[in-house]
């Protein structure tokens, strides 16, 4: 059951047609995420704001997968898991990077999984990471800027996995085929 508005460039907020209307062009679509986030054209604006950043991170498209799906799964959002599971397909990620991710088993290549443990000690233990993890991070080839650049994916994450619980965003049919449950 949906529990939050779910709103279309014509309901919604005044501030808010003009970042939909952005979505539209970016994705030929409007994503489900958007439209219900639209009723705060603040959050809405910040999600935007936080992914185009995200994307200009450090990362290329394997990393970004990985930090994106590893807080997906582990915050069990039904929304996103399947929705980057299309994007990883669209920026010609491995299926079997994703299908690890997915699935919560070791990733093949070690500096990505040196990346999954980091991005999830920092979400379980809040940020709360010890020195010997950051000494393995930084041994597997990563270094602060990457540490801080987990930390910006979380924040976009965090838009994004907690508003799909409350509104139990629909799946957005381009996605279906990956739905996903933990």
């Amino acid at each position: 059951m949906t529990t939050l508005k779910v709103h279309n460039i014509e309901s919604a907020p005044e501030e808010s047609k003009a970042l939909l209307e952005k979505s539209q062009k970016a994705y030929g679509m409007i994503p489900g995420l958007h439209v219900v986030l639209a009723a705060s054209p603040q959050a809405l604006d910040a999600y935007q704001q936080l992914h185009e950043l995200f994307v200009n991170s450090s990362f290329n498209e394997n990393e970004l997968t990985v930090v994106w799906q590893t807080i997906n799964v582990e915050h069990a959002c039904h929304y996103c898991v399947p929705a980057h599971t299309g994007i990883a397909k669209m920026m010609k990620v491995d299926d079997s990077i994703t299908d690890a991710l997915r699935n919560e088993t070791p990733l093949a290549d070690a500096k990505l999984e040196a990346l999954r443990t980091m991005t999830l000690s920092l979400v379980r233990n809040r940020g709360n990471v010890s020195q010997e993890e950051l000494d393995a991070f930084y041994a597997a080839g990563y270094g602060e800027r990457q540490v801080l650049d987990i930390i910006l994916g979380m924040s976009q994450k965090v838009i994004s996995n907690y508003t799909n619980h409350i509104a139990n965003t629909p799946v957005d049919a381009a996605f279906e085929k990956f739905a996903w449950k933990k």
